[in-house]
């Protein structure tokens, strides 16, 4: 039960179908949040595996009473993005209509079920009438209670040909192309940039140059020790051009007041980013006047020096990960409970068996998502992140 008693829904008829499941939010004045997550079953060819994705979304959106309108953002999991992107890209989980676009990220993780792909779809419903505009191939903005939401997806060079430009300056072009939309739009990324996903081809040798060329362009953007950063997850990942090193995926609100943004720590349980020299935020709260979402960034098996704890034990590490997840949250007035989704990054595919077991019976029914991503430390084998949602009462704060 969240702050208001004002319940999050886990919907049993969807949890009770192989390759479901949904969590709601419901607000008390600016409508309700879903989302989705959907698996195939493993043994079929791909085209297989993307009817029956396409099938059980649509089951799901049926179920939950949701029109094609009410999608916002879909990211799609695939197990081998250079032979099944062009398949992705035809299927109705992309195409859209003018006067309904969704932003869709297709990144390379592949699905630990054993399928090759694997669906999270998030859906608004609004009592007032919300307007989605796409304004690059790369960027769709929803119009909501006078405010922006910006949803960036698949940024990055395009590159593939055999001398691809090096992952520093990749990086810098991934974000330039999201300052330079949030400045045609009126924003920066200081002030309305409040998540970021990056994806490293090869994390365990690009990371670092991510991350370094990462601080200099926040730098220049005044996003400092000083001021604050952005929650984010950096994960191997790869996208549909070859040669790119780097894909970055955001969301960034414009028009909110100052008040609205805050930022989660929990110093008893985990170190400031800045003390290991890297440049995001452990979370992101953003409050409304009837509900706070509170973006969870990648997080591991870390302790207040940095340090990686249960080396070689995926299980102890995925224990204290939600332990700092949990800390995280209780910072912003959440706790587990009020996550909407769980999407888990595992080093190795041998440890989803047990991963999953152990998360199945912590959080049944929740929209949890298992795929192969390497974290940027090779001693760490595995990384969490979420989305949780709570009910608040200030009405002096903007509607969602």
């Amino acid at each position: 039960m969240n702050n208001l008693d004002i319940p999050t829904v886990i919907h049993p008829d969807l949890t009770q179908t192989a390759g479901i499941a949904s969590k709601s939010f419901s607000g008390a004045s600016a409508g309700n949040e879903h989302y989705i997550s959907v698996e195939a079953p493993a043994g079929l060819t791909f085209s297989e595996q993307l009817d029956i994705v396409e099938q059980r979304y649509a089951q799901a959106m049926e179920s939950l009473a949701l029109s094609s309108q009410s999608a916002v953002f879909r990211r799609i999991f695939l197990s081998d993005v250079l032979n099944q992107a062009d398949l992705v890209h035809v299927s109705v989980l992309v195409t859209e209509t003018k006067d309904n676009p969704v932003a869709v990220s297709i990144v390379q993780q592949p699905p630990l079920s054993g399928a090759k792909i694997a669906l999270l779809a998030y859906h608004i419903e609004s009592p007032a009438p919300f307007v989605k505009q796409r304004i690059s191939p790369q960027h769709v903005i929803i119009g909501k209670s006078g405010l922006r939401h910006l949803w960036s997806t698949r940024l990055c060079t395009g590159a593939s040909d055999a001398s691809p430009p090096p992952v520093t300056e990749q990086t810098r072009q991934a974000f330039t192309g999201l300052i330079d939309t949030l400045s045609d739009l009126g924003g920066t990324l200081r002030d309305h940039c409040i998540r970021t996903w990056i994806y490293l081809r090869n994390v365990d040798v690009f990371y670092q140059g991510m991350v370094d060329s990462r601080t200099e362009l926040f730098e220049e953007q005044g996003l400092t020790a000083d001021t604050h950063y952005i929650a984010s997850t950096g994960i191997e990942g790869a996208c549909a051009h070859r040669s790119d090193l780097v894909m970055m995926d955001a969301y960034s609100v414009l028009g909110m007041a100052p008040q609205q943004m805050s930022f989660l720590n929990d110093f008893d349980h985990l170190c400031a980013t800045k003390d290991y020299n890297v440049t995001f935020e452990r979370g992101t709260r953003i409050a409304y006047a009837d509900r706070a979402h509170h973006f969870i960034s990648g997080t591991a098996s870390i302790d207040t020096a940095g340090r990686v704890v249960h080396p070689g034990d995926v299980l102890k590490q995925l224990g204290l990960a939600l332990t700092n997840v949990d800390a995280l949250l209780r910072a912003g007035a959440a706790g587990l409970n009020d996550m909407m989704h769980l999407l888990v990054y595992l080093r190795d595919p041998t440890d989803y068996a047990s991963v999953r077991r152990y998360l199945s019976a912590r959080f049944p029914g929740l929209p949890i998502l298992i795929v192969q991503g390497a974290v940027c430390r090779p001693d760490w084998l595995i990384e969490v992140e979420c989305i949780a949602m709570v009910a608040r009462d200030a009405p002096e704060l903007p509607a969602f």
